[in-house]
């Protein structure tokens, strides 16, 4: 950043690995001044955690969450995760007020289909919050799901956890 700063005014994706390993964001909106800052392994708390070094030196007119799946892959209650996740968007709130925000809902992978339960927990409780807070949910959920209602296949690397080309493919800025 120092060297090459990014534009104020962008359009900011924080959290975890599936935002930092989503390679091509540039490329998939060639128009947009996005800017990628997610981070391996880091929860929910770790996005308000760091908001000071990862979010609001950039003055973004948009921040795009995702999310909360490493915190309930940690064993964290469903309830906990939402609790960080309505403190980020406060925190987002008083010191970006005019910051649109979106979270991106969390999404059914195969690695983590033992606790979709707490997946789905989490997601209509972050859900219901967001349509009453204006902030946009992003609800990626059902596209990922085949006609089984499993996890499609072709959309994970080998790892079943992170999105290949054709997951990332799913338009999240609107």
């Amino acid at each position: 950043d120092r060297t090459n700063p990014p534009p104020k005014g962008c359009i900011l994706f924080v959290g975890s690995s599936s935002i930092r390993l989503w390679r091509t964001l540039a490329q998939d909106y060639p128009d947009l001044p996005v800017v990628n800052r997610g981070f391996g392994g880091s929860q929910l708390a770790d996005s308000w955690y760091y908001a000071d070094r990862i979010i609001f030196p950039y003055r973004p007119k948009q921040v795009i969450i995702y999310a909360g799946t490493n915190d309930l892959n940690d064993k964290k209650k469903p309830e906990i995760v939402f609790g960080d996740f309505v403190a980020l968007v406060k925190r987002i709130r008083k010191d970006a007020p005019d910051a649109r925000i979106g979270f991106i809902s969390a999404a059914p992978t195969h690695a983590r289909w033992g606790i979709i339960e707490q997946f789905k927990e989490f997601n209509s409780l972050v859900k219901a919050y967001c349509q009453r807070h204006n902030v946009d949910y992003i609800d990626v959920y059902p596209l990922m799901l085949g006609p089984d209602g499993k996890p499609k296949n072709d959309i994970f690397v080998k790892d079943g956890l992170h999105l290949n080309a054709n997951g990332i493919n799913i338009d999240v800025i609107y």
